[in-house]
């Protein structure tokens, strides 16, 4: 206990003796309560973890003051009871608002019986049915006191549920944003460090050239993982926030996701993949399909190419050509990604390691299937002729879509 939250008991106990010598010993336990309760309330912040057994300490005293003790039912005596009621009922409003739900629940139970019939004794005569109404008279304020400290400790709750939904939402995109983009470099990574040790004691300059697309792939990764990372800055500033979803500036709350690359960066990627092997990749990029997609719609768009490709390279290392095809009729955009299989690997190309490969593949395409399907899609992959292909259908939603 704090030096102050001891001075604080200390002259709550002082008051409380004096006002004993000064009484009589007739309203004492009601005068323990009010003591506990001005000890609870002068303890806070702290007293918070403890404010449910002080409401049940209290709860207790008034029981006893109104059923065992002498001088009961005087006027007195009331008026006391009166005041250690109203003590309760604070007591029990504080312990709603922030005592944990175990105390409560044995506390504040305690203190809200002891509230409920603490008029029964001052009426002997009283029947069973007169003993009932002034126990649901007296239930009122006890609602009362319940209502007002737990409604904002629901409306807290709620938000707590809201912040941790948004972080395990922010969670979630920010492992789809590392799968998509850093898988796809560190691939590529992967297959030219092989190609370059298989080369390099026969060609060396073929070597260097496979390192230096090496360097190309790793700071492409660690570009990547740069995004990443100020995604999860602006995040975690939008929801320590006010609430309202817009960071410290003021700013889109969206903002988060403007970093996210579009169909303006397929061509570099494409060309990117083609040199990270022996694999011709082409892209067929139709004219409007940009002005057709939103951000969101292009960045889904990005991430289905992006998988599609890091899967060909994973599950296909030998697949001659891959074809890379946006369309658009004005109202839908229609993009594929085909392989021809890879049959006739070449000899001299090593695989990827199993772990590499992964033995539970899919995954990435499963998140792809969904976030096509939630922006108002239809998504497709499968086998076609030798190869595999992935086709997704995005509805037109950018400023010169064409409405259906």
């Amino acid at each position: 206990m704090k030096t102050r939250d001891r001075a604080v008991v200390a002259a709550v106990t002082g008051a409380c003796c004096v006002a004993t010598v000064l009484l009589g010993v007739r309203p004492v336990p009601s005068l323990a309560a009010v003591a506990v309760a001005l000890a609870t309330f002068g303890c806070r912040p702290r007293s918070h973890e403890w404010t449910g057994g002080a409401t049940g300490a209290a709860g207790l005293l008034l029981l006893v003051a109104t059923f065992a003790w002498p001088g009961r039912g005087t006027a007195e005596g009331s008026v006391w009871h009166l005041v250690a009621v109203g003590a309760v009922l604070l007591l029990l409003t504080a312990a709603v608002r922030r005592s944990p739900r175990r105390r409560l629940l044995a506390g504040g139970g305690l203190g809200a019986a002891a509230v409920a019939v603490w008029t029964v004794p001052l009426v002997p005569d009283a029947s069973f049915f007169e003993c009932l109404g002034m126990i649901a008279f007296w239930s009122v304020p006890v609602a009362g006191a319940v209502v007002v400290g737990g409604y904002p400790r629901l409306m807290e709750d709620r938000r707590r549920q809201a912040v941790l939904a948004a972080r395990r939402a922010q969670q979630l995109e920010l492992a789809h944003d590392l799968h998509d983009f850093v898988a796809h470099d560190v691939s590529g990574i992967v297959v030219q460090a092989q190609a370059a040790r298989f080369v390099a004691q026969h060609d060396p300059a073929a070597a260097i050239q496979a390192l230096e697309r090496i360097e190309r792939a790793g700071l492409a990764a660690l570009a990547s993982i740069d995004r990443t990372v100020r995604m999860l800055r602006t995040s975690d500033r939008n929801t320590d926030g006010d609430g309202d979803g817009t960071d410290g500036d003021g700013g889109d709350p969206t903002g988060a996701r403007t970093v996210l690359p579009g169909t303006g960066e397929l061509a570099e990627v494409v060309e990117r993949f083609g040199e990270t092997g022996d694999v011709r990749a082409r892209l067929d990029l139709a004219p409007g399909v940009t002005e057709a997609l939103s951000r969101e719609g292009a960045a889904t768009v990005h991430r289905l190419v992006v998988e599609a490709l890091t899967n060909v390279r994973r599950h296909a290392p030998g697949a001659a050509g891959v074809r890379v095809v946006l369309s658009t009729d004005g109202t839908t955009v229609e993009v594929s990604v085909t392989d021809d299989g890879g049959r006739g690997r070449p000899a001299h190309l090593p695989g990827l390691p199993r772990l590499e490969r992964g033995t539970r593949g899919g995954g990435g395409l499963l998140a792809l299937a969904e976030r096509v399907r939630a922006f108002g899609g239809t998504f497709a992959s499968g086998p076609y002729r030798d190869g595999w292909r992935v086709t997704a259908v995005l509805p037109a939603t950018g400023p010169h879509a064409t409405a259906s």
